[in-house]
């Protein structure tokens, strides 16, 4: 294409002769379109010009920030908080910017709530350091968890040191929630004891008890020995890093063996101080109250040579080990210490919720004006339920709780979004397998009396979980059950749980039974498992076998002769006696012959004493016909196979562990 120069000609005759030679080449001028309809000169005859290819940038997948952990801290600057976040500076300037933070620099200091709100922007979890530099270091007393499996006598061995009873006022006499105190023992020092529940169902519940627990106190029954929740007790403890003093208790008893609980232990890798170990054994009966000096002089030695000592200035780290709903002082959390000092009016972030504490009390319901390291409490103020488990940090102004809850609540219910997405994606997969048979769904509504108690019951009733019902708990919460329950639960058709909860209102109750919703109350974690299982057999659609209704024994072979050319040809007959079971003429036949199967099919004619009947049963004789089937011999057996629908099974275990057998 030729381009087109602007020429400035001196004269008109040069002009003239330029216009010429174009004229003379063949080049004629296309006078230009002026405006937006301007035709563009494009040139089809060449091809096209490919254009390189540039690779789209990769989107981060948000699977792996769910999953990376940080540490963060009081003090650190931007760059090393872009650095551990694995985003850019500039990123994170931007993100605190949005929070309200001036930021003139990249190595401008940071404090922990807003390191804590950027990773949660950025989408990642973190982690509180805190640093004990410049605070008043004295030592503090044990944290002691006790830890077994069910009925060994832990509660009972605590009601013995403190001169109480709580086992007695225990629903089943088992402990179904995770309880904390302080003992003052008689040589003056003070213990803070955990009291864990020993059954399957609250796994959970130990879990958090090792986590911030000093010391763990496994009691192991003498006549009973090493049980399942023992040995999960241990695992929890090694897993959590913490020390373990054994107390063998029901040493009264007359079929007590201590030595054969000390064999059982060694055993499982724990290895005593009577075998050149590390670990204190100590025998002890609660009822006798006989070993508890010896298992205080144990505790308090493993305390001392473990020096535990804790800051007590400085805003306060606690731990919540119980959460429930009080009808006039509205959610209470009962809290432990780890360090500094938890003063009444701080504003605090407990998991996602937030609030200003109103109240500390102590475990005997006194009120007071702080609670130092080890020490256990029940603050009141906070605006929403706390999580069992949750920590407990202090914030120095209202506004920075309400954006530090905010943003967690945000993170919380994304992470919760991404699992539910994640479970219908495997659920997809699993339908699209025809070979696995289809599930119905059993839809529950749970109400408990504390939180964490509702975990351990949800965490119970999802491990109910088969091939063939699929439990699904659709809402959770503490209190009684209320009329919005029955209308989640008549909304969904689903069943309503109330577990250690209060009998709802006769309304509540009324309605209930005109929505025909079911409400199923239980003070007994494993009565409440039993009746759900039951259920759960019942719904279940069940599984079509193929099972031997009867069998029988050919005796001698008839042949008939000389039919018509309409009813067919020679037909023989076998005759039978029935040996076990009942021959149904509409079942499948199967024909063995030396224990092979010789012929499957359908049983054309059975008759005894020349009337045709439908059934035949054991020890009566009878003849049959088995189809086209004709090579019969003396000594064959006939099985009558039928198909039956065969339902799960729901099994329970002595040491508390449920399921269902499909």
């Amino acid at each position: 294409m030729l381009s087109h120069t602007r020429c400035f000609h001196s004269t008109l005759e040069l002009l003239a002769k330029r216009r010429t030679n174009d004229e003379v080449v063949g080049l004629k001028r296309r006078p230009e379109k002026k405006g937006k309809f301007k035709k563009r000169d494009t040139d089809k005859t060449q091809p096209p010009v490919e254009a390189p290819y540039v690779p789209p940038k990769l989107k981060r997948a948000n699977k792996t920030l769910q999953d990376k952990t940080i540490d963060i801290f009081e003090g650190m600057t931007v760059v090393e908080l872009a650095k551990r976040t694995g985003e850019s500076i500039a990123t994170v300037q931007d993100i605190l910017v949005n929070v309200g933070e001036k930021i003139g620099s990249e190595f401008d200091l940071l404090s922990i709530d807003v390191a804590e709100l950027v990773a949660m922007e950025v989408g990642v979890n973190v982690r509180r350091q805190h640093s004990a530099e410049g605070a008043k270091i004295v030592p503090r007393p044990p944290v002691v968890t006790v830890m077994g499996h069910v009925d060994h006598g832990k509660t009972s061995l605590l009601d013995a040191l403190r001169q109480t009873s709580v086992a007695a006022k225990e629903a089943g006499g088992i402990t179904q929630h995770l309880g904390a105190f302080v003992v003052s023992m008689p040589s003056g020092a003070s213990i803070t004891f955990l009291d864990t529940p020993g059954h399957a169902a609250f796994s959970a519940m130990r879990a958090r008890g090792a986590a911030v627990t000093d010391i763990v106190v496994l009691v192991v029954a003498a006549d009973d020995g090493v049980m399942p929740q023992t040995l999960e007790a241990v695992a929890h403890a090694q897993a959590a890093k913490v020390p373990i003093v054994v107390a063998i208790n029901k040493c009264d008893k007359p079929d007590a063996n201590p030595e054969r609980v000390k064999i059982q232990l060694a055993s499982e890798g724990l290895v005593l101080e009577e075998m050149g170990g590390d670990i204190q054994v100590v025998e002890v009966s609660a009822i006798k109250q006989s070993g508890l000096d010896l298992l205080e002089e144990a505790l308090l030695l493993q305390a001392d040579m473990m020096e535990l000592k804790a800051r007590v200035d400085g805003p306060a780290q606690a731990y919540v080990v119980e959460a429930k709903l009080d009808k006039g002082k509205g959610p209470l959390a009962t809290a432990i210490v780890k360090a500094g000092t938890l003063l009444c009016g701080q504003y605090v972030v407990v998991g996602s919720e937030w609030g200003r504490i109103r109240a500390i009390r102590d475990m005997a319901g006194k009120l007071a004006e702080q609670a130092r390291p080890a020490m256990p409490v029940v603050i009141e103020g906070l605006k929403g339920l706390p999580m069992a488990g949750d920590d407990i940090i202090v914030v120095e102004s209202e506004d920075r709780a309400r954006m530090l809850s905010a943003g967690r609540k945000r993170k919380y219910e994304k992470d919760r979004l991404r699992q539910i997405m994640e479970g219908r994606t495997e659920t997809t997969e699993e339908e699209e397998d025809l070979s696995l048979p289809k599930r119905c769904e059993m839809p529950i509504v749970v109400k408990a009396d504390v939180q964490g108690t509702v975990q351990a019951v949800t965490d119970a009733l999802r491990s109910l979980n088969s091939s063939q019902v699929f439990v699904n708990v659709v809402h959770v919460g503490v209190g009684p059950i209320s009329h919005s329950d029955v209308d989640l639960a008549q909304a969904c058709g689903a069943y309503i749980v109330g577990f250690n909860v209060k009998s709802p209102p006769s309304s509540v109750s009324l309605a209930a039974t005109q929505a025909g919703i079911k409400i199923l109350q239980h003070r007994v974690i494993y009565h409440l498992l039993e009746e759900v299982g039951n259920l759960i057999v019942e719904k279940a659609p069940g599984t079509f076998e193929t099972q031997v209704a009867g069998e029988a024994e050919v005796l001698g072979i008839f042949e008939l002769k000389g039919r018509s050319k309409a009813a067919g040809g020679d037909v023989k007959i076998a005759g039978c006696r029935v040996i076990d079971g009942h021959v149904n003429k509409s079942c499948t036949m199967r024909l063995l012959r030396s224990g092979e199967v010789v012929f499957e099919g359908s049983c054309t004619s059975l008759k005894r004493e020349k009337q045709d009947v439908e059934s035949v049963s054991k020890g009566n004789e009878c003849g049959l016909v088995m189809g086209d089937y004709h090579d019969f011999r003396i000594g064959d057996i006939v099985q009558c196979l039928q198909q039956v629908v065969k339902k799960p099974r729901f099994i329970s275990s002595t040491s508390g562990a449920v399921r269902i057998e499909c």
